[in-house]
């Protein structure tokens, strides 16, 4: 397997639908000490998963986190992904996304967020109705 750049772009954001391909994207990023990041199909809907467990060294700082929280709490308000949805401090998940490409678009932003760069991440999130 190629490794993943940090962060990850929407097109290579792995595809960790079922036991198997979870495993192998998650032991990918152990084995590059890198921030997991993958969506996976359940049914219609998509997840978005990320965590910061594989990454043994690095850390986030604390503005990072109230980012990803507040956006958390946007798309959740918006009705885009489910009250249920995690914002971390070490496992992000959120879930029903809508379609595969909103889960990469999600995925990607939400990894780059953890690699410090919050842009993404805002033009990522649904505009107010």
């Amino acid at each position: 397997m190629q490794p993943l750049p940090a962060p990850c772009p929407a097109d290579l954001i792995p595809d960790a639908t079922g036991m198997a391909a979870f495993k192998a994207a998650n032991r990918q990023a152990k084995e590059q000490d890198a921030v997991f990041v993958a969506i996976e199909s359940l049914g219609e809907h998509w997840t978005v998963k990320a965590d910061m467990i594989t990454a043994r060294q690095y850390a986030v700082a604390d503005s990072v986190y109230d980012a990803i929280r507040a956006a958390v709490i946007q798309m959740i308000r918006a009705g885009e992904i489910r009250s249920d949805s995690s914002a971390g401090p070490v496992c992000f998940v959120l879930h029903d996304v809508a379609d595969e490409s909103r889960a990469r678009e999600l995925a990607a932003a939400l990894h780059a967020a953890l690699y410090g760069n919050l842009a993404p991440l805002a033009r990522a999130m649904p505009t107010a109705s």
